[in-house]
């Protein structure tokens, strides 16, 4: 079995396509691959460079690939579903021309479900005619990169949006047909919604293609679930934490990792804020260490 461990643009405070404050993408690669990563995500399309020709050197000067892509936008609302597809095809487009293999689609933080991440019973639900909607869009995303582009398409569960909570991650699963949509499991999203990572790969390991290590913070955890704070905010006090210091069990998500006979790619995510203290360097030094430790 072969598990290569990446990281990605978020774990740099990257989360959107630009910002004065970001780090240059070179400077990304550069300590990607300084602190023993071999792949790296896209990051949001416009980040790194589009073209190829100027990425694909960058990238085999310093020993990286890349992984895959996310698509972290407003698939909740019909209004943005123009500023979907643009993404998406980018997006697809981009992972096509340096051989990737991972689509990920995740809807972006809504106004209606911010203030009740971490509060499953508290969470305002869709109808059912704005479900069938908002489920259409996924699928046709899906359907696309993996008919068009040739790429594996996962649902990615995140904090504050319409497919946070494990229930919705049921239905989508349930009524999306499997050959078009995976799931690129977060352990740290899983565990922020108020569930438990491990017990849900034992549910859908069979169906999980690509990971997300990602780790909680279980006291600003319960602090900003309390409190209801933003979710950006929330990464500004810390609420990811280096993997091993928080309540996802890493041993056992490598074990049923093992147990199944996963290969391929798993991504440490550690979205921050650049201006905390310590620096993501460091911090993705210390991820990988610690992933040694425990056999990955």
């Amino acid at each position: 079995m072969t598990i290569k461990i990446g990281n990605a643009p978020c774990s740099w405070g990257i989360e959107f396509p630009s910002d004065p404050a970001y780090p240059t993408w070179q400077s990304v690669l550069d300590q990607c691959a300084g602190a023993g990563y071999k792949g790296i995500e896209l990051g949001p399309i416009g980040y790194m460079p589009e073209d190829p020709m100027v990425l694909a050197p960058a990238l085999a000067e310093r020993d990286l690939e890349i992984i895959g892509g996310v698509v972290f936008r407003a698939f909740h609302d019909p209004a943005m579903w123009d500023d979907v597809m643009d993404a998406s095809v980018r997006t697809c487009k981009a992972l096509a021309a340096h051989g990737a293999q991972h689509l990920v689609l995740i809807d972006s933080i809504s106004p209606r479900r911010a203030p009740t991440a971490g509060r499953a019973y508290e969470a305002e639900q869709m109808d059912k005619a704005e479900w069938n909607a908002f489920r259409d869009r996924i699928a046709t995303i899906a359907k696309m990169g993996s008919e068009e582009y040739g790429l594996t398409v996962g649902i990615h569960a995140h904090a504050a949006g319409f497919m946070d909570f494990e229930p919705e991650l049921d239905r989508l699963l349930n009524e999306v047909d499997e050959s078009t949509l995976k799931i690129c499991f977060d352990t740290g999203h899983h565990s922020y919604a108020g569930f438990d990572p491990v017990a849900f790969m034992d549910r859908y390991i069979d169906r999980i293609s690509y990971m997300h290590f990602k780790d909680i913070d279980p006291v600003v955890k319960a602090d900003v679930v309390a409190k209801r704070t933003d979710f950006y905010k929330a990464c500004g006090q810390g609420i990811f934490c280096n993997l091993g210091q928080g309540d996802v069990d890493f041993p056992a998500v490598r074990q049923r990792l093992l147990d199944a006979g996963f290969e391929g790619w798993c991504t440490v995510e550690q979205d921050c804020d650049p201006a905390m203290p310590g620096t993501p360097l460091e911090d993705a030094r210390a991820n990988r260490d610690y992933l040694q430790s425990i056999g990955f």
